[in-house]
Parts: structure tokens; C-alpha cells; sequence
């Protein structure tokens, strides 16, 4: 069963690609037609690339590791936050911070910064300090938490990026072609689809657009995340019933030996008797 449909992908706006002018050729197989100057997008093929991608993306939850959403255009922003929250997923929608991925250790390190102003908050430290030094460190807080708050349980590279408009994200693709992390995309016809491991083909400007993919894409991550949840309770179940037996065979030899020291007592009594 398909996770989304043609009628609502068409409803969304996900059809309307780039003036002809400004496409690429390599996104050729996914263009239907041509209307009025503008290319129009085969939803057929969306719908199948939504799926695959869905896909992977649920094994990848699955598996326990984080998938990273980028998006840093107006339109983007705020739907990729809530969406990728709602799975508690790590998320860039302000500016990608240069070498994110290529540099991660100097990354974490900005964010052990801003815990380690929280800890001074927390300790009663930060009260002790001049006006002008707390007015500093509350505005390097802050900037902090807009750049890299959302990426605070981020402790080591992830598993896969999601990236609305990827030639806008074009430094996060490379980053992450360069470290050969997967890279999943809304992918426009102005854009090249080449250095994109699972291309979905769409408007990437409309913001309803945009959330109809998030929707089907975190819905197949959610579904991960719950079967992952699943199997990790079933493997405990099944390890407390591997016990149980176990407790019962020692039970059962602990009574076969107090059996055998009780006929030995009454042996002794009965000789003793004898005599």
C-alpha cells in the first residue's frame, strides 16, 4: 500500500517544477510535460520514489539511529521542525554551520559549551559573575541554542540525511557524499538528482508540498521506531520466560538433594534405633 497518493500529491502542489529555462537535464525522466514555460513533474513517479524512500527511512529507524533533517529556506523551516520533533529527530533550519559533519568532534564541542553554561546556570556560579560577563555568556547561549540547539542528542554522525532543496543544501550533500553518509531529498527540476541517494521528485518551494512528503516520510519512521520499540520487548519477555525454567530446574535439583539428606537422616535414626 502506497503511502501517499497521486490526487494528493496533485492537491499539495507537488507537480509545478522550475521555468524550462532553468531546468536540468538529468531531471528529464521525471518531467511529464511542459505548460506555459513550466515543467510539470510525473507524480506517478513521485509516488514511487516517496515509497522507497519511506522505506528506507523505517529501516533506519528501525535500526536505532538518527536520520538528519536539513532545511534552511523561509518555507521549509518551521514544518521540518515540527515534523522531524514529532519523532525526535536532530534538525538544522538555520544556517548548515561549514563542516558539520566533515568536522562533527568541533561541533560537539560547541554544544558541550552550552551545557556547560547550563551547569553554571544550575550551580548558582553564573549569579557570582559581573553584569557585562553574564550579558555575554546569556547571548553566546543563545546563539548556541539557534544554531545547534536542535542537534543537542546528536553525539555521533547520522545514519542518513533528509534534505528539502538539495541545491540550496548543496555544502550538507557534499558533507555527506564525502563521508558516504545516504542522502534523501525533495529534489526540484532546476536540481541534479546525481549525487542524491534516494531522489524524490517535487516541488520543493510550496510549503504545502513540502509537509505532504514529511507527513508519508516521518509516518515510515514513526512505524520504525514503534516496531523497534516492539521487538525490544518481546526479546525481554522472551528472555524472562529463558529464566523462569532455569529457577525451576535448580528449584527441582535443590529439592531432590534435600530428599536424599532427609532418607539418609531417617537411615541414621533407624540404626541408632536398632542398636
Amino acid at each position: 500500500m502506497s503511502r501517499t497518493n497521486f490526487d494528493t500529491l496533485l492537491e499539495a502542489g507537488c507537480h509545478f517544477g522550475h521555468l524550462k529555462r532553468k531546468w536540468n537535464p538529468a531531471m528529464a525522466p521525471y518531467i511529464f510535460m511542459e505548460r506555459n514555460g513550466i515543467h510539470i513533474i510525473d507524480l506517478h513517479k513521485t509516488v514511487a520514489k516517496i515509497d522507497e524512500a519511506a522505506e528506507a527511512m523505517k529501516q533506519i529507524a528501525k535500526s536505532g539511529k538518527k536520520i538528519l533533517f536539513v532545511a534552511t529556506k523561509k518555507q521549509a523551516k518551521q514544518t521540518v521542525a515540527e515534523k522531524a520533533a514529532s519523532v525526535n529527530m536532530p534538525y538544522v533550519i538555520e544556517r548548515w554551520p561549514g563542516g558539520m559533519l566533515t568536522n562533527f568532534p568541533t561541533i560537539r564541542k560547541a554544544v558541550k559549551k552550552m551545557a556547560s553554561i547550563d551547569k553554571l546556570t544550575a550551580d548558582g556560579t553564573f549569579s557570582n559573575l559581573s553584569k557585562r560577563e553574564i550579558l555575554q555568556i546569556s547571548r553566546q547561549r543563545a546563539k548556541l541554542e539557534k544554531n545547534l540547539g536542535s542537534i543537542a542528542d546528536l553525539t555521533r554522525l547520522p545514519a542518513a540525511l533528509f534534505v528539502v532543496d538539495v541545491m540550496k543544501e548543496q555544502i550538507a550533500v557534499r558533507e555527506a557524499n564525502r563521508l558516504g553518509i545516504p542522502v534523501f531529498g525533495i529534489v526540484d527540476t532546476n536540481s541534479n538528482p546525481d549525487n542524491i541517494d534516494f531522489m524524490i521528485p517535487a516541488n520543493d518551494d510550496a510549503s504545502k508540498s513540502i509537509e505532504v512528503i514529511l507527513d508519508a516520510i516521518c509516518a515510515a519512521v514513526s512505524e520504525g521506531l514503534e516496531e523497534r520499540k516492539i521487538e525490544r520487548v518481546d526479546a525481554e519477555a522472551a528472555a524472562e520466560q529463558d529464566d523462569q525454567p532455569k529457577k525451576g530446574r535448580r528449584g527441582g535439583k535443590a529439592r531432590e538433594e534435600e530428599a536424599v539428606e532427609d532418607e539418609a537422616a531417617e537411615t541414621e535414626t533407624t540404626e541408632e534405633t536398632a542398636e
